[in-house]
Protein backbone atom coordinates (compact mmCIF):
# COMPACT_ATOMS: atom_id res chain seq x y z
CA UNK A 1 0.00 0.00 0.00
CA UNK A 2 2.80 2.41 0.90
CA UNK A 3 4.59 1.56 -2.35
CA UNK A 4 1.53 2.70 -4.30
CA UNK A 5 1.15 5.88 -2.26
CA UNK A 6 4.82 6.83 -2.42
CA UNK A 7 5.40 5.66 -6.01
CA UNK A 8 2.53 7.72 -7.36
CA UNK A 9 3.56 10.75 -5.34
CA UNK A 10 7.17 10.47 -6.47
CA UNK A 11 6.26 9.95 -10.14
CA UNK A 12 4.12 13.08 -10.07
CA UNK A 13 6.13 15.30 -7.75
CA UNK A 14 9.60 14.69 -9.13
CA UNK A 15 8.60 15.01 -12.78
CA UNK A 16 6.10 17.89 -12.46
CA UNK A 17 8.66 20.73 -12.87
CA UNK A 18 10.13 19.03 -15.96
CA UNK A 19 6.65 18.47 -17.38
CA UNK A 20 5.70 22.11 -16.88
CA UNK A 21 8.95 23.38 -18.46
CA UNK A 22 9.34 20.98 -21.38
CA UNK A 23 5.80 19.93 -22.28
CA UNK A 24 3.79 23.00 -21.24
CA UNK A 25 6.68 25.37 -22.16
CA UNK A 26 6.38 27.48 -19.03
CA UNK A 27 9.17 29.79 -18.01
CA UNK A 28 11.12 29.05 -14.84
CA UNK A 29 9.15 31.79 -13.06
CA UNK A 30 5.78 30.46 -14.21
CA UNK A 31 6.80 26.92 -13.29
CA UNK A 32 7.56 28.22 -9.81
CA UNK A 33 4.09 29.82 -9.56
CA UNK A 34 2.47 26.56 -10.68
CA UNK A 35 4.41 24.66 -8.05
CA UNK A 36 3.50 27.23 -5.38
CA UNK A 37 -0.20 26.73 -6.17
CA UNK A 38 0.27 22.95 -6.06
CA UNK A 39 2.05 23.20 -2.71
CA UNK A 40 -0.99 25.08 -1.40
CA UNK A 41 -3.11 22.16 -2.66
CA UNK A 42 -0.76 19.77 -0.85
CA UNK A 43 -1.30 21.63 2.43
CA UNK A 44 -5.06 21.37 1.96
CA UNK A 45 -4.65 17.66 1.17
CA UNK A 46 -2.72 17.02 4.37
CA UNK A 47 -5.34 18.84 6.42
CA UNK A 48 -8.24 17.09 4.69
CA UNK A 49 -6.59 13.67 5.07
CA UNK A 50 -6.10 14.18 8.81
CA UNK A 51 -9.72 15.26 9.22
CA UNK A 52 -11.19 12.48 7.07
CA UNK A 53 -9.18 9.71 8.72
CA UNK A 54 -10.92 10.46 12.01
CA UNK A 55 -14.37 10.98 10.45
CA UNK A 56 -14.65 8.18 7.83
CA UNK A 57 -11.71 6.00 8.85
CA UNK A 58 -8.15 5.47 7.70
CA UNK A 59 -8.94 2.83 5.06
CA UNK A 60 -11.73 4.89 3.46
CA UNK A 61 -9.50 7.96 3.40
CA UNK A 62 -6.83 5.92 1.62
CA UNK A 63 -9.36 4.46 -0.81
CA UNK A 64 -10.91 7.81 -1.69
CA UNK A 65 -7.48 9.34 -2.13
CA UNK A 66 -6.28 6.50 -4.37
CA UNK A 67 -9.44 6.45 -6.51
CA UNK A 68 -9.54 10.24 -6.89
CA UNK A 69 -5.77 10.33 -7.56
CA UNK A 70 -6.25 7.77 -10.33
CA UNK A 71 -8.92 9.94 -11.95
CA UNK A 72 -7.25 13.32 -11.30
CA UNK A 73 -3.87 12.42 -12.80
CA UNK A 74 -5.49 11.11 -15.98
CA UNK A 75 -7.58 14.30 -16.28
CA UNK A 76 -4.59 16.55 -15.53
CA UNK A 77 -2.36 14.96 -18.14
CA UNK A 78 -4.87 14.09 -20.88
CA UNK A 79 -7.71 16.62 -20.71
CA UNK A 80 -6.99 19.48 -23.11
CA UNK A 81 -6.87 22.66 -21.04
CA UNK A 82 -5.06 25.96 -21.12
CA UNK A 83 -2.38 26.93 -18.67
CA UNK A 84 -4.78 28.91 -16.45
CA UNK A 85 -7.10 25.93 -16.06
CA UNK A 86 -4.08 23.69 -15.49
CA UNK A 87 -2.83 26.08 -12.80
CA UNK A 88 -6.08 25.87 -10.83
CA UNK A 89 -6.59 22.14 -11.44
CA UNK A 90 -3.25 21.64 -9.68
CA UNK A 91 -4.96 22.39 -6.36
CA UNK A 92 -7.47 19.49 -6.37
CA UNK A 93 -4.83 17.24 -7.96
CA UNK A 94 -2.49 17.76 -5.02
CA UNK A 95 -5.32 17.61 -2.48
CA UNK A 96 -6.35 14.12 -3.55
CA UNK A 97 -2.76 12.93 -4.06
CA UNK A 98 -1.58 13.99 -0.62
CA UNK A 99 -4.59 13.37 1.61
CA UNK A 100 -3.45 9.74 1.86
CA UNK A 101 -0.35 10.53 3.92
CA UNK A 102 -1.69 11.86 7.28
CA UNK A 103 -3.49 8.59 8.19
CA UNK A 104 -0.44 6.38 7.50
CA UNK A 105 1.16 6.73 10.92
CA UNK A 106 -2.00 5.97 12.91
CA UNK A 107 -3.03 3.23 10.47
CA UNK A 108 0.24 1.33 10.75
CA UNK A 109 0.40 1.89 14.51
CA UNK A 110 -2.99 0.21 14.80
CA UNK A 111 -1.92 -2.83 12.75
CA UNK A 112 0.81 -4.25 15.00
CA UNK A 113 1.16 -5.37 18.65
CA UNK A 114 3.38 -3.34 20.97
CA UNK A 115 6.33 -5.77 20.88
CA UNK A 116 6.90 -5.18 17.17
CA UNK A 117 4.98 -1.96 16.50
CA UNK A 118 7.91 0.40 15.90
CA UNK A 119 9.92 -2.09 13.86
CA UNK A 120 6.96 -3.27 11.79
CA UNK A 121 5.66 0.23 11.14
CA UNK A 122 9.13 1.50 10.23
CA UNK A 123 9.80 -1.46 7.96
CA UNK A 124 6.46 -1.23 6.15
CA UNK A 125 6.70 2.49 5.57
CA UNK A 126 10.36 2.59 4.56
CA UNK A 127 10.29 -0.57 2.43
CA UNK A 128 7.24 0.85 0.63
CA UNK A 129 9.02 4.14 0.18
CA UNK A 130 12.16 2.42 -1.12
CA UNK A 131 10.23 0.36 -3.67
CA UNK A 132 8.13 3.41 -4.60
CA UNK A 133 11.34 5.32 -5.34
CA UNK A 134 11.74 3.25 -8.50
CA UNK A 135 8.63 4.85 -10.04
CA UNK A 136 10.29 8.17 -11.02
CA UNK A 137 13.28 6.30 -12.41
CA UNK A 138 11.01 4.17 -14.58
CA UNK A 139 9.14 7.31 -15.67
CA UNK A 140 12.46 8.74 -16.83
CA UNK A 141 13.34 5.65 -18.85
CA UNK A 142 9.89 5.13 -20.36
CA UNK A 143 9.54 8.81 -21.27
CA UNK A 144 12.37 8.31 -23.76
CA UNK A 145 9.83 6.59 -26.00
CA UNK A 146 6.48 7.97 -24.78
CA UNK A 147 5.38 11.53 -24.04
CA UNK A 148 6.35 12.63 -20.53
CA UNK A 149 2.79 13.57 -19.51
CA UNK A 150 1.45 10.18 -20.59
CA UNK A 151 4.26 8.39 -18.78
CA UNK A 152 3.65 10.30 -15.54
CA UNK A 153 -0.07 9.59 -15.83
CA UNK A 154 0.38 5.87 -16.50
CA UNK A 155 2.78 5.24 -13.63
CA UNK A 156 0.89 7.43 -11.16
CA UNK A 157 -2.35 5.67 -12.12
CA UNK A 158 -0.68 2.26 -11.77
CA UNK A 159 0.56 3.26 -8.31
CA UNK A 160 -2.97 4.29 -7.30
CA UNK A 161 -4.28 0.97 -8.63
CA UNK A 162 -1.67 -0.91 -6.60
CA UNK A 163 -2.70 1.00 -3.50
CA UNK A 164 -6.37 0.15 -4.06
CA UNK A 165 -5.65 -3.57 -4.49
CA UNK A 166 -3.50 -3.69 -1.35
CA UNK A 167 -6.09 -1.78 0.68
CA UNK A 168 -8.70 -4.38 -0.13
CA UNK A 169 -6.61 -6.86 1.88
CA UNK A 170 -6.10 -4.63 4.93
CA UNK A 171 -8.52 -4.00 7.83
CA UNK A 172 -9.99 -0.69 8.91
CA UNK A 173 -8.22 0.41 12.08
CA UNK A 174 -10.19 3.48 13.18
CA UNK A 175 -11.45 2.93 16.70
CA UNK A 176 -9.34 -0.19 17.19
CA UNK A 177 -7.96 -0.53 20.68
CA UNK A 178 -4.23 -1.15 20.75
CA UNK A 179 -4.88 -3.54 23.63
CA UNK A 180 -6.84 -5.75 21.21
CA UNK A 181 -3.60 -6.37 19.30
CA UNK A 182 -1.80 -7.81 22.32
CA UNK A 183 -1.64 -11.60 22.70
CA UNK A 184 -3.76 -13.18 25.43
CA UNK A 185 -1.88 -14.28 28.58
CA UNK A 186 -2.60 -17.95 27.72
CA UNK A 187 -0.95 -17.44 24.32
CA UNK A 188 2.09 -15.94 26.02
CA UNK A 189 2.41 -19.01 28.28
CA UNK A 190 2.14 -21.37 25.27
CA UNK A 191 4.77 -19.36 23.41
CA UNK A 192 7.11 -19.40 26.41
CA UNK A 193 6.79 -23.18 26.81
Amino acid sequence: MVTGAQGGGYALGIWMPTYLRTVRHLSATNTGWFLLVQIFGALLGFLLGAFLSDIIGRKWTFLWSAILSFIAILLYMFLPMGNTALLFFGIPLQVVFLMKFPPMGPFMTELFPTAVRGTAQGFCYNAGRAIGSFFPTVVGFVSQGLPLGATIAVFSALASGLMIVMLLMLPETRGRSLASLEPEPAQLLETAQ
